[in-house]
């Protein structure tokens, strides 16, 4: 690959990408764009501003956007209508944000005439992949510059000595071994690393950012109601809310009883297992909802067979899939699932736990009528049952009388 002229920078601020952005400036002797994006992780973004400035950044070569609306209403909300959860247990925080930032990342570099983009991932993990499989989907002819897998900075110390020699600020904190990594957006906080590397031991209560224990949860339940409009969610308690705005207060909601922590085992695409410590109220909220709204909208063999689409689905986000024609084809089929998936459902909080207590909804498909152990008023004929079963069973009494036959 020959030596890019100007790269966009994913910056988040921090030492590591500080690094990055000197090391890009010494080894190519390229001109560097910034792009930091406010994904809801709660983090004050101007001092990344502040700092690229520090390191000779023209001002106009920064770029630092709110994309929390964007992020969920065209990311989390569609991956949302799938129910997507990965190894039956995740669901996907850091994997859904990495398209958002890839598509800034390249539009930038086209408006602002830049033939390459850099990242900060390291070469051991899932984000390298999802960040470059994006980055060619949208621009194939775009360079990739990843330096975790090119210099030899390939320790803490040398990152510091490196730091230290190019007058980068080093906070106090960060000149020992950070006890665990952590990444973060509206969706979720995923910490890995270090102090939660062994799976046999317990994380400690200190790496739990956005949940109370749920051991020291309220004692009281507390009940939410979420409507939603064609599968996504619209209102809390009846209040109209933006995309951001419905995930914001689905967080601090959860988070207050201790709702969405997950403590996981996973296997990456690149092959090992690692550890992490997820913790997702808004979303776990969000899912039990979105299911429970389901359950009296959807027809059985749409549900079911989106059901069975949604592994693969998941597991697509998770790779690094999000731009690809199989990922596009499935969210077309989960859209046209969601015409009717419209109503309210009310939630019961407490104590970690989130449960569905009660939905409703004009497109309802559930009929008390058909249902009920009272008088029917002929509503259903239960006579119709027998020839229904006689058939089913049709190919089984078939089988077992071929079996009684030839085992004589």
């Amino acid at each position: 690959m020959s030596a890019p002229k100007k790269v966009v920078l994913a910056y988040s601020g921090g030492l590591d990408t500080s690094i990055i952005l000197k090391w890009l400036q010494t080894e190519y002797d390229c001109e560097v764009v910034t792009f930091t994006a406010d994904l809801g992780q709660g983090e004050e973004l101007e001092p990344a501003r502040k700092k690229a400035e520090l390191l000779g950044i023209n001002p106009d070569n920064i770029f630092i956007e709110d994309l929390r609306e964007e992020f969920v209403r065209d990311f989390v909300f569609p991956m949302f209508r799938a129910n997507a959860v990965y190894e039956g247990l995740y669901l996907l925080g850091t994997s859904i944000a990495r398209p958002l930032i890839s598509k800034r990342l390249i539009e930038i570099a086209e408006a602002t005439g830049a033939d390459a983009v850099a990242h900060g991932a390291t070469g051991k993990g899932n984000d390298q992949v999802r960040f470059e499989l994006a980055a060619y989907a949208l621009n194939p002819d775009i360079k990739v510059i990843a330096p975790w897998r090119e210099w030899d900075l390939q320790s803490r110390t040398k990152l510091l000595e490196f730091a230290e020699a190019h007058q980068i600020p080093i906070a106090k904190d960060k000149r020992g071994e950070a006890p665990f990594s952590v990444d973060a957006n509206l969706l979720h906080t995923s910490s890995e690393g270090k102090v939660l590397e062994d799976p046999a031991v317990d994380a400690p209560d200190y790496v739990y950012q956005r949940t109370v224990n749920p051991e020291d949860a309220p004692n009281e339940p507390e009940f939410v109601e979420i409507g939603f409009e064609k599968g996504d969610a619209v209102s809390i308690n009846g209040e109209a809310m933006s995309p951001a705005t419905v995930l914001t207060k689905l967080n601090e909601l959860g988070g207050k009883h201790g709702i969405g922590r997950l403590d996981l085992v996973e296997g990456r695409f690149v092959g090992m297992k690692s550890r992490g410590i997820y913790e997702t109220p808004g979303g776990t909220l969000l899912l039990e909802a979105h299911r429970g709204i389901e359950q009296i909208t959807m027809d059985r063999g749409a549900m079911h067979l989106k059901d069975e689409l949604m592994p693969k689905y998941a597991e697509l986000i998770y790779n690094g899939f999000w731009y690809s024609p199989e990922r596009e084809m499935l969210q077309a089929a989960i859209d046209n699932s969601q015409d009717h998936v419209t109503g309210t459902v009310r939630l019961k909080l407490y104590k970690g736990a989130a449960r569905t207590v009660g939905r409703w909804s004009e497109h309802s498909l559930y009929s008390e009528a058909h249902v009920t152990f009272e008088d029917d008023a002929g509503a259903y004929d239960q006579k119709d049952a027998a020839g229904f079963i006689q058939l089913n069973a049709l190919r089984l009494k078939l089988i077992a009388a071929r079996n009684r036959r030839v085992q004589k």
